[in-house]
């Protein structure tokens, strides 16, 4: 019988601070950088306690492993970082010591790019070639269709409106929102975009009568523009509007980390403060019964196609 396997990947973090430098090296691929932005990351992570992504990963591949099992399907699930430790590549070196033969790869980020999943392939890829392994690999492209997704993203922002007083709850702004990328994408043809607004819009159509809008996150400051309105300025823009009460939908994420934690836990939320807004946040997905049906759903029908 072909022994299978799920393989679950995620960007990766630092466990500690002090290799911030080395992990920042890795994504910008050697690059130089300032003392000023290693520093500033230092902070930030600082400030949050470092970031949970790691542990929250391994959290959701446990529960996976356990849906699948539950469903009848024996198969290891593993995990695989981009930019740290556990990196795929030694991943896939423990896949083919344990005799897997199949996997599926599943990207802990729901919407495709090319630029952002895409290099999650390219890195499984490489280190087959590495290993000079020839483990048989589907790909989990996109999955933010999947249902039960979509059901805990609605119960998550039912939840965030709840944390607004009754009587302003009419008039909150949802803001749904997901990791900036290079513009050039769109040129490119690439999926992105269309996927997060389409996925943005099927939420809020659940949701009814609410007031909402779409940003991007997170940019990068590389010399080039990225996807926007970025939150920092639609913020800004909607105080001048006159709106006094929003709920950020990070969507394009789908655990705790820094990209929240930071960016609109402290940032974004210290942004609002100064404009006279009361900024709250949906909470995350992590290992959410709901969310883990959902993984399972994406890969079993991976399998069985």
């Amino acid at each position: 019988m072909t022994k299978k396997a799920a393989l679950l990947l995620a960007y990766g973090t630092p466990n500690n601070i002090d290799r911030m430098q080395c992990y920042l090296s890795d994504i910008r691929g050697g690059r130089p950088m300032s003392e000023e932005f290693v520093e500033e990351f230092k902070h930030r992570y600082s400030l949050i306690g470092g970031s949970p992504l790691t542990a929250l990963t391994y959290q959701q591949a446990k529960k996976t492993g356990e849906e699948l099992q539950r469903r009848g399907y024996d198969i290891a699930v593993y995990v695989g970082m981009r930019h740290w430790s556990p990196w795929i590549k030694d991943a896939i070196g423990q896949m083919y010591l344990h005799g897997i033969e199949e996997a599926v790869a599943i990207v802990m980020a729901p919407h495709y790019s090319s630029m952002s999943i895409g290099k999650y392939w390219d890195k499984i890829e490489e280190a087959q070639r590495l290993h000079g392994t020839k483990i048989n690999f589907s790909y989990i492209n996109s999955w933010y269709k999947q249902e039960k997704f979509l059901q805990a993203i609605e119960a998550r922002v039912r939840a965030g409106l709840e944390k607004f007083s009754p009587d302003v709850r009419d008039k909150v702004k949802v803001v749904f929102s997901a990791h900036s990328l290079p513009e050039r994408l769109i040129k490119m043809g690439d999926p992105y975009d269309n996927e997060l607004k389409d996925n943005a819009k099927i939420v809020a159509g659940r949701l009814g009568n609410i007031d909402w809008m779409f940003s991007y996150q997170s940019a990068a400051h590389t010399g080039e523009p990225w996807l926007g309105p970025q939150i920092e300025d639609v913020v800004v823009d909607l105080a001048q509007k006159g709106y006094k009460h929003l709920l950020v939908a990070p969507i394009g994420f789908v655990c705790d980390h820094v990209e929240v934690l930071f960016d609109i836990d402290v940032e974004s939320k210290q942004i609002a403060q100064e404009n006279g807004i009361q900024l709250e946040r949906i909470e995350m997905m992590n290992s959410a019964p709901l969310f883990i049906e959902a993984v399972a759903d994406a890969i079993v029908e991976k399998i069985d196609g």
